[in-house]
């Protein structure tokens, strides 16, 4: 008898400036992903929308690569597989378009393994900083919201950080792509003491203004350890970011980039529509729940 299983999966920001590698959000920006269990072997891979033309449809397929993983971890079993995926998150933008793909695998497998159970999020959140490197971006499309990760001596360890009440952000999204693994390798590995203590500062803060003092957002976004070394990669990206910071926008180079992301109450935001995005494509998003499964 053929299983149906569905996972909703929202797009992610990562560092917000000053929180490099630890900060994430999700935003109301879906990828939707359905899985059929077959009791004949084989495996069929449909993509449509962002992606559809460049990702593969075999095993090599991210979300099918979880879904073995989350199998394995979960005791589930799946003779044969008939993946379909509907993706509207960007690929290679900073938009967490890998960690949504972890997470929706993982919680695809869980549901094969454990139908009816809740999802163990903080299983799958484990797993997906195995796969993905990085606890931000995974911990906020598992958990939703905002959330501060960290991984030390084989545990990840995660607080949700609830934003204000009418929090929103606005994506800047270029037509340009940028690859993760580029962007971290043009990363120093060293800093100035200066540079040190002030993104000390500004990472101190930002929990504090995402939580209960958005007047703040600003200060706690700025960034002295990776925009600053990125920015020969996405000029265009890093120019925009620095326009509305100029403006009085809490802006960040969103995960890796290019896409520019800005952050805040209405007060906060005042500033966006007097910035010239040309060459961006502009998105309105709220704070989002994580991964669903239905």
């Amino acid at each position: 008898m053929t299983r149906r299983i569905t996972v909703r999966v929202p797009a992610t920001t990562a560092n917000l400036g000053s929180g490099f590698d630890c900060v994430g959000m999700a935003f109301d920006w879906y990828d939707e992903l359905t899985v059929e269990v077959l009791d004949e072997p084989g495996l069929e891979v449909a993509v449509t929308g962002e992606g559809a033309h460049q990702v593969p449809r075999g095993e090599r397929h991210l979300v099918v690569q979880s879904i073995r993983t989350g199998l394995a971890a979960f005791g589930g079993e799946a003779p044969g597989l008939r993946l379909t995926a509907h993706n509207t998150i960007p690929h290679s933008r900073g938009l967490g378009s890998s960690a949504a793909a972890i997470a929706a695998g993982l919680t695809l497998a869980w549901g094969i393994s454990r139908p009816g159970e809740p999802i163990d999020r903080s299983a799958i959140t484990y797993l997906a900083h195995e796969a993905e490197g990085h606890p931000d971006n995974a911990g906020a499309a598992v958990w939703g919201g905002a959330i501060l990760a960290w991984a030390r001596d084989g545990k990840v360890s995660l607080v949700q950080l609830p934003l204000p009440e009418g929090f929103r952000a606005v994506a800047f999204v270029p037509d340009f792509e940028s690859k993760t693994d580029d962007a971290r390798a043009v990363l120093p590995d060293s800093v100035t003491r200066a540079d040190a203590v002030n993104q000390a500062i500004a990472a101190a803060v930002l929990p504090l203004a995402l939580t209960k003092r958005p007047d703040l957002l600003f200060d706690a976004t700025f960034d002295r350890l990776h925009q600053q070394y990125r920015a020969p990669m996405m000029p265009p990206s890093y120019d925009l970011m620095l326009r509305l910071r100029s403006a009085g926008v809490p802006a960040a180079i969103s995960g890796a980039g290019p896409t520019v992301i800005a952050v805040g109450l209405d007060e906060q935001l005042a500033g966006v529509d007097s910035v010239d995005a040309t060459g961006f494509a502009v998105r309105h998003m709220r704070p989002s729940g994580g991964v669903e499964l239905s």
